[in-house]
């Protein structure tokens, strides 16, 4: 179960990095420091949002209109903290033993 565990810490952390990423990176569009008429930025950016959209969507279903700010990433990130620091490690200590 430990394992199990594991590997869910380490996926959230992939993707806690995708969304920080993400979120540079769409910051540095806006600011126009980077366009999209590079190549490879235009691939890396629409990855990413391929990604993360799934995610996002549902939150910002939730959270009221701020306009020009999208607040679905900093819930995101919220959220993979509370399950990396507090569920996962309470699941930790509740399944000690259960598979001896």
């Amino acid at each position: 179960m430990n394992v199990l565990l594991e590997i869910v810490q380490v996926l959230l952390n992939i993707l806690w990095w995708i969304i920080i990423v993400q979120a540079i990176l769409s910051i540095l569009l806006s600011f126009n420091v980077i366009n999209t008429q590079n190549d490879v930025v235009r691939q890396l950016y629409s990855g990413l949002v391929t990604l993360t959209e799934p995610i996002y969507r549902p939150i910002r279903r939730i959270l009221p209109d701020f306009g020009a700010m999208d607040f679905a990433p900093f819930v995101v990130l919220i959220l993979i903290q509370i399950v990396d620091r507090i569920i996962i490690p309470a699941i930790a200590r509740n399944t000690v033993g259960m598979f001896i």
